[in-house]
């Protein structure tokens, strides 16, 4: 039987939980979009609501590492794994800021590979938040990180897809720029999932 010096208070689990908890309603804000006569300012307000949220469970976070003697595991890994969730969350806030500030959706339609890319963080941000009270057993997080870096691929293969629609002649050149800066803040998403996943994998193999 496995003995351990490191406590196991729960206050850390329920801050890396309640973060990516926040990812869910950040991910089922942007599938919003996809929905008729949707009024794009409001998801875009909500989703900087839940944005500053994540700020203030973050700044919880290393407020707690600060006052905290021993941790449940290494102090750096806490940080890192605290800033990615928050990254994650930054991206997702920039998706809709910059959908609603372009007017992108007065286009008769979006990419149908925008729609895709969201799809694919949705899935990643339950994968997540599924994830994330395992941390304190350490217990059946393999699948986790597994497919979130395939659903990474994926939305790599997707985001290739949506550039070829981009550069294709279907949409005017300012609408290609507009377009081409929500594509990067999709995939920025989708990268920042898998540091998240790939992170917890790193934690997982120390602690075991």
């Amino acid at each position: 039987m496995k003995f351990s010096f490191r406590p196991t208070e729960g206050a850390f689990y329920e801050l890396f939980t309640r973060a990516a908890q926040n990812l869910v309603r950040g991910t089922e804000l942007l599938n919003e979009l996809a929905l008729p006569g949707v009024d794009v300012q409001s998801v875009s307000e909500r989703l900087t609501e839940v944005e500053h949220d994540s700020d203030q469970i973050t700044h919880e976070l290393y407020k707690k590492i600060n006052s905290t003697f021993i941790t449940p595991f290494d102090r750096e890994d806490i940080y890192r794994l605290g800033s990615l969730l928050d990254d994650v969350m930054d991206h997702l806030e920039a998706v809709g800021d910059l959908l609603y500030l372009y007017g992108l959706t007065e286009l008769p339609a979006l990419p149908r590979e925008l729609h895709e890319m969201v799809n694919v963080l949705d899935q990643q941000a339950k994968l997540t938040a599924e994830a994330m009270p395992r941390l304190k057993s350490m217990k059946d997080l393999e699948d986790y990180w597994i497919e979130c870096n395939r659903l990474e691929n994926e939305g790599d293969r997707i985001n290739r897809q949506l550039l070829v629609r981009l550069f294709s002649g279907e949409y005017d050149a300012l609408t290609v720029l507009k377009m081409k800066e929500v594509a990067d803040e999709l995939e920025a998403a989708c990268d920042a999932f898998e540091h998240v996943a790939n992170t917890v994998e790193t934690i997982a193999v120390k602690e075991s």
